[in-house]
């Protein structure tokens, strides 16, 4: 849109609101553009919303679809709970799954679409095993039930180093090289709240290994799609075909010239695989 002054503005509108995650008021921000579907757009560890604002941008996409982008609380322009700020920050499925379904019920979504990148795609697996009715289909990228660790969390939040440059730089190998985004996907990790990192790798490391915990997952009712880059290390293809071995149904997608963060480092590639998903769900063919 441009206004009268000559300026562009972008579609995306940003708003807060709070509501209550395991009884606790949680001041929310969320992005969003488009009309049609909901389809809410899940960050990765230590990052926030702005991951999907090339995905906001998108007219394609939000021709038919409202596109929802929050920052879990903690994150990004979300605050911690009200009074919770000298606690340590640790991130627990549970506490994830009702956060997702508490921005959901909040803004009255009808069976939305979720999307979640990482952690994102981790608690997307756990939404379509425990309440795979509430939502018209799930996307998952780069998820698998559990990766080994590769990394030492106790660097992620100590005194003595700058802890949004030792964030950046630990996940700096997971963008493809070919990526025009690399320096913004880095940006947002170096500006990330002190332990916060380090709290959401809790989940994605020890609270969060849903090996053996995914049955029943009905693919039919709620259409499972699982997308992973080439270049990720940290959930790697082999990872995401695995835990689609155990999902009847589950739709995987191997996407070239990505790595870890496929909205954010190259909007343009990960279009390429995202726009035919988006138009199977809605009912079109691509």
């Amino acid at each position: 849109m441009i206004d009268s002054a000559g300026v562009e503005f972008e579609p995306i509108v940003g708003r807060y609101f709070t509501t209550k995650v395991q009884g606790e008021d949680c001041r929310v921000y969320f992005e969003e553009a488009g009309r049609g579907i909901p389809l809410v757009c899940l960050h990765t560890a230590g990052a926030d919303a702005r991951q999907y604002r090339h995905l906001l941008c998108d007219r394609d996409i939000t021709a038919h679809y409202r596109v929802l982008a929050f920052d879990m609380p903690w994150h990004g322009k979300s605050y911690p709970p009200a009074g919770a700020y000298q606690r340590e920050y640790q991130l627990t499925t549970q506490r994830y799954v009702d956060t997702v379904r508490a921005f959901c019920a909040a803004l009255k979504l009808e069976r939305p679409v979720v999307m979640g990148c990482s952690i994102g795609g981790r608690i997307v697996l756990q939404l379509a095993h425990a309440h795979g009715s509430e939502f018209r289909a799930l996307i998952g990228l780069e998820a698998a039930d559990f990766q080994q660790p590769w990394y030492d969390t106790s660097w992620l939040n100590r005194p003595d180093v700058h802890s949004g440059e030792v964030c950046a730089a630990l996940v700096s190998g997971l963008v493809a090289p070919q990526s025009p985004y690399r320096d913004e996907t880095l940006w947002q990790y170096k500006q990330g709240g002190p332990g916060v990192f380090k709290g959401d790798l809790h989940f994605y490391r020890v609270d969060g290994d849903l090996r053996g915990r995914l049955g029943g997952i009905n693919t039919a009712a709620c259409p499972l799609y699982l997308l992973t880059g080439e270049y990720d290390f940290s959930c790697m293809p082999e990872d995401t075909l695995r835990t689609a071995q155990a999902i009847p149904g589950a739709r995987v997608t191997i996407m070239r010239e990505v790595g870890h963060f496929p909205m954010s480092e190259n909007p343009a590639k990960f279009r390429e695989y995202i726009l035919p998903v988006l138009q199977e769900i809605r009912g079109e063919r691509s």
